[in-house]
């Protein structure tokens, strides 16, 4: 008798200490949740933070990665709102300083240093309203419900598999373990549910229940979104990326390739200045060093894009010559942004 509580009473402990571990080490027990929305589908619950295998992760009152802001605006603050998906996001395999949003906004910070800026703003802000495989309805939804936050640029970063994106729905949330609706009891549980347990699949499901044009949807809300930003006179810019099977010789499918070329159509047709990461990413020497996986980036990758952008944002002033991926129809109008004194490296 007293070997079998011994027995039990050391299994009680492995349990515990592994439970400690798998909350203090790798984050497990607190994760992200997610809220369903009428219109938008989902978004990050508001109001959160955990770390998640060491990286710091938050978010602010409005569902973005990021700290709280303020609104109205500071009239000293440049503000750029940045809208996209898992991409934007970084999720748990980025920390907060390495998101493109940080990042850029260390970027555009250096050129306050500029003698164009001084006087003009004294600091710089990118919000980061994103969210887990957000197509552009899910981001224009969310735009028509929060508004621009007196952004003076928006940036709408895509991926290619965005243009087929479907339309805004809560389906996924408490029941795509990728969308938990609430904390889990323990980490234990969280550990099993999301490695062991056998996936819902609904992914395909979902995208069985729209037919039609979805490339044509997504377009539109491009534009919605362009229509916006020229309302509420911000500079609207428009970034795609690669999947990573896309570089290199074989290039997008053809399917891919119709899309983007649609898309290359509605950014000359509605003058949007568009930044194209294919070409871009196809000059790097060792491309899979920009991917984690095969859509989303590494630090490096988000480091090359958000400077990318930056020296689109200064291209836009009139300030540096075109890269590579660079589409635009015609002269911008004034953004008011920072400019810098030269190109950016």
């Amino acid at each position: 008798m007293v070997t079998v509580l011994i027995i039990l009473l050391l299994i009680v402990v492995l349990v515990v200490i592994f439970e400690l571990g798998l909350r203090w080490w790798l984050g497990f027990g607190n994760p992200l949740v997610y809220v369903s929305d009428d219109q938008i589908g989902y978004l990050l619950a508001p109001n959160q933070a955990t770390r998640r295998f060491g990286n710091r992760i938050r978010i602010n009152q409005y569902s973005m990665r990021g700290e709280d802001i303020e609104v109205p605006r500071p009239g000293s603050t440049l503000r750029i709102l940045l809208l996209g998906d898992s991409i934007a996001n970084g999720g748990w395999w980025t920390d907060q300083e390495q998101t493109i949003s940080a990042r850029l906004q260390t970027h555009l910070q250096q050129q306050l240093q500029s003698k164009a800026a001084q006087g003009v703003v004294d600091q710089v802000e990118v919000l980061n309203a994103s969210a887990n495989s957000w197509g552009p309805r899910n981001e224009l939804a969310y735009l028509q419900k929060f508004g621009h936050f007196e952004a003076q640029a928006i940036i709408l970063l895509l991926n290619t598999d965005d243009l087929f994106a479907t339309a805004p729905s809560a389906a996924p949330v408490g029941l795509d373990r990728n969308y938990p609706d609430r904390k889990p009891p323990i980490a234990i549980a969280e550990l099993y549910s999301r490695y062991l347990q056998k996936p819902t699949k609904l992914g395909a499901l979902r995208a069985l229940q729209e037919e039609g044009d979805r490339v044509g949807a997504n377009l539109q809300a491009i534009q919605h979104i362009r229509a916006l930003a020229h309302t509420s006179h911000a500079l609207f810019v428009l970034a795609m990326t690669p999947l990573l099977r896309e570089l290199g010789e074989s290039g997008p499918r053809d399917y891919e390739q119709h899309a983007r070329q649609r898309l290359i159509e509605l950014t000359q047709m509605e003058r949007i200045p568009y930044l194209d990461f294919l070409p871009v990413f196809n000059q790097v020497e060792s491309p899979n060093s920009l991917y984690s996986d095969h859509i989303h980036l590494t630090p490096d990758g988000n480091e090359r894009l958000s400077q990318s952008i930056a020296e689109l944002l200064a291209q836009l002033q009139g300030l540096s010559a075109v890269q590579p991926g660079l589409h635009s129809g015609s002269s911008s109008p004034d953004s008011g942004l920072p400019a810098s004194d030269s190109s950016a490296n």
